[in-house]
């Protein structure tokens, strides 16, 4: 669908909303202090219980969300702009990943320790593999064809072969795991340890610790965001509301900065070299992200517990899903201010 087409779109749905009384909650995000103009709620279904993590298919045009309240994994077209399906009897999911090469989706469901893989084409669930103690974040390593699953309260990253499912190792990390990702450079996994303020390092060929970095100034380091070609790894300190830059060159702090309280969730848009925040207390940062230097772009609320993000680097679009706008989930889509 063009621009034009989705942004009329945007503008009936928005329309629609503030028709049903949504209007004091959009308005919320047209503030000076956070540079992003609202583009459309849309309403998400289901319970007003706690939505997770999200993972966009820029190809596809899809968006799946955890609403982990719901056990259920919902299916956003970002074209059209509405809830194509909603993939029930994920139990307490937390993660969600999208891999478009395997046109595979990847939920993390806490309520059985298990990750789930589910088809991007038939949007069917295909296999279902044990994954330690509460599982919750996921990165997948292409090379060497695994996904690594932070084990958060079993201080350990679970790694499934995803082309048998099948669990190969468990990788012991001493503490409690937070968000673990995969770096395109090195091509190496990283973890939070969270309750050891450290940075954990994983070569993939051998399932291996190969470093520990310990990160002055982190308390809770439990959100994590690797952009390779910067060089740079940003973990979210939830327990002191900070965000660290760390230089993958030198492994070094380069900066700090405060943010919203309990930050979780972090995304990039590649194309404006952005960087979103997203925090339990409902604030978003935003960070200009140069080739130097790192700065505050802007901050403000973006709607009640505004945890999580996700961007579209092509679209420029930004969509946070939010578990009770004006009595019912719904997903707030918008986009940097021109």
């Amino acid at each position: 669908m063009k621009a034009r087409s989705i942004n009329t779109l945007a503008v009936v749905l928005a329309a629609v909303w503030l028709v049903g009384g949504g209007g004091a909650s959009a308005a919320a995000v047209d503030s000076p202090a956070l540079p992003l103009e609202l583009v459309a709620d849309v309403p998400l279904g289901g319970n007003t219980t706690r939505l997770d993590y999200e993972s966009i298919d820029p190809g596809r045009h899809l968006l799946f969300i955890a609403h982990l309240g719901d056990s259920t994994v919902i299916v956003f077209d970002t074209e059209k702009q509405s809830v194509v399906s909603r993939i029930g009897q994920v139990s307490k999911v937390h993660g969600v990943l999208a891999v478009p090469e395997l046109g595979t989706v990847y939920a993390s469901a806490t309520g059985t320790n298990e990750v789930v893989a589910i088809d991007e084409a038939t949007l069917k669930i295909t296999a279902s593999v044990p994954s330690g103690l509460y599982p919750d974040g996921m990165a997948y390593a292409p090379e060497a064809h695994k996904l690594y699953v932070s084990d958060e309260h079993g201080d350990t990253d679970t790694v499934i072969d995803v082309t048998s499912n099948k669990r190969v190792a468990t990788i012991p990390l001493g503490g409690d795991v937070g968000n673990t990702q995969y770096d395109a450079a090195s091509k190496h996994v990283f973890a939070n340890v969270q309750t050891r303020s450290q940075l954990v390092e994983i070569d993939p060929a051998t399932d291996q610790v190969i470093d520990r970095i310990d990160l002055p100034g982190a308390q809770g380091n439990h959100g994590l965001l690797i952009v390779p070609e910067k060089r740079l790894a940003f973990i979210a300190c939830e327990d002191n509301d900070t965000l660290l830059v760390l230089d993958l060159s030198t492994k070094k702090i380069a900066a700090s900065f405060k943010v919203g309280k309990d930050p979780d969730v972090l995304a990039f848009d590649h194309g404006r070299n952005l960087l979103y925040v997203a925090s339990e207390s409902g604030i978003v940062s935003l960070f200009n992200v140069g080739s130097l230097n790192v700065t505050k772009h802007g901050e403000g609320l973006l709607g009640s517990h505004a945890h999580v993000v996700a961007v579209d680097s092509d679209t420029h679009y930004a969509y946070f899903p939010l578990m009770n706008l004006d009595g019912r989930p719904a997903l707030r889509i918008t986009r940097p201010r021109q």
